[in-house]
């Protein structure tokens, strides 16, 4: 676990805790985080109400996982933004963390630097990336994501 800015943490699997008074966790990995909170293995139906996002208290399990062709869905970061920017204000750290640390979770942290404490670029992914990459030189995001970003930018801007 990492911190890359004031209360925001970056981490991996091992990272892994729940989240308290102090902590606000958000487990960006379908595997084991989002199928131990939901309840399932193997996939979920779309259809399900927790599908895409499960919210319990201090704790967001996403069912994210990093493919190569870009398969998110606005909602997922939407719902990512609003609970980290409500978390934040509220005076909690932050840690974000996938499975390995390097794209899904850092991604995530870029997108609550950007959008929500302007302290990293918001003119283009690609901008945001390049400020980025000097707060967390681990950041390796997967093709998908990279291309979901960049051709979804500006509408991450009305979470």
């Amino acid at each position: 676990m990492v911190e890359i800015y004031d209360r925001l943490f970056i981490g991996s699997e091992h990272s892994c805790r729940a989240g308290n008074n102090e902590w606000a966790i958000v487990h960006a990995c379908k595997s084991p985080c989002h199928q131990n909170a939901v309840g399932y293995s193997g996939s979920l139906k779309n259809t399900h109400p927790n599908y895409l996002v499960f919210e319990r208290g201090t704790d967001l399990f996403l069912n994210m996982i990093d493919p190569p062709i870009p398969l998110f869905m606005l909602p997922l970061f939407t719902s990512f933004l609003r609970f980290a920017d409500n978390n934040w204000r509220a005076g909690k750290k932050l840690l974000i963390h996938c499975n390995q640390g390097e794209s899904r979770a850092p991604s995530l942290g870029l997108l609550f630097l950007s959008k929500c404490q302007a302290a990293i670029s918001n003119e283009s992914y690609e901008k945001a990336r390049a400020d980025f990459l000097g707060l967390y030189n681990l950041y390796n995001p997967g093709k998908g994501i990279q291309i979901y970003l960049s051709k979804n930018w500006s509408a991450l801007n009305n979470f």
